[in-house]
């Protein structure tokens, strides 16, 4: 068996996947900038070499419209891949729930489906694991959540049950030409979400509702350049917008038990010390 590509294979799914593939003694190769065979999505002369002896991969495409176009190049040029597995976002292309910020998502997907690879695209809800890997960890660590998601709920999912569904899409054909869409077993809201981290933590934490442009501003004056700030504010908006407020049973589907709820992530996660003062 050729090894499995997996670019991004440093980040929040590329890694679990890489640890589930490890656990079922499946080879693999990881693809970065860091990698021995260099990889970056921003230079096309690195792709060639990167899928050479590869005839599946895992996708997970670099954030804001830029970086999706750029997966898109990547997937056209792909010569000798047969088999993609991508990673979209949950509500792209989904009637009723159009948004402009999922435009850029929404080409990429059908470029998978028009480039004649045997393909799965996997369409998962916000990731429990922003609040403690990413930049919502600071928001945590600061007792405070500040965002623009108004009201809004989202159906957030453990990254790690993302992972076992990618896996599970990349070593099981029966899931080509498929989408599958994944979430957590019920929505939360940010103050809900508040809520849920003050009991895990010990600490009160709570949530500050942002106009959208005071949102974009602070997100520029913590170093984000405009297109990211933007990106950001209108993902949001969608949650703003009441139009994530729904479960989606892919992760039931495919491993055949129920998504893992954030209470029981939550405190599990606060035992590693992530959010330790």
């Amino acid at each position: 068996m050729n090894p499995i590509l997996i670019l991004s294979g440093k980040g929040k799914t590329g890694r679990r996947v890489a640890a589930q593939l490890d656990a079922r003694e499946v080879p693999y190769r990881l693809a970065s900038r860091s990698s021995e065979q260099r990889f970056d999505w921003y230079d096309e002369s690195t792709w060639a070499a990167t899928i050479a002896g590869a005839e599946t991969a895992y996708l997970a495409p670099p954030v804001g419209p830029t970086g999706l176009a750029q997966a898109g190049k990547f997937i056209e040029q792909a010569d000798g891949l047969r088999r993609l597995v991508l990673l979209s976002g949950r509500g792209v292309g989904s009637p009723g729930r159009d948004f402009a910020v999922y435009d850029g998502q929404l080409e990429l997907e059908n470029v998978a489906k028009a480039s004649g690879l045997d393909w799965t695209i996997v369409q998962p809800a916000w990731f429990a694991q922003g609040f403690s890997e990413d930049f919502l960890r600071y928001h945590v660590l600061a007792g405070e959540i500040r965002l623009s998601a108004g009201t809004g709920a989202e159906a957030w999912i453990d990254t790690n049950d993302v992972g076992d569904v990618m896996t599970t899409a990349l070593l099981d054909e029966s899931y080509v030409g498929q989408t599958l869409t994944i979430s957590g077993p019920r929505t939360l809201t940010m103050t809900e979400i508040a809520d849920e981290l003050t009991a895990a933590t010990g600490r009160p934490i709570g949530y500050v509702d942002l106009e959208p442009d005071s949102h974009v501003a602070e997100l520029i004056e913590q170093g984000l350049i405009q297109e990211d700030a933007d990106a950001v504010r209108d993902l949001f908006a969608v949650i703003r917008n009441h139009r994530s407020e729904y479960v989606s049973d892919g992760v039931e589907q495919v491993l055949g038990r129920p998504a893992r709820d954030f209470t029981d992530w939550a405190r599990e996660t606060a035992k590693t010390g992530v959010w330790s003062a």
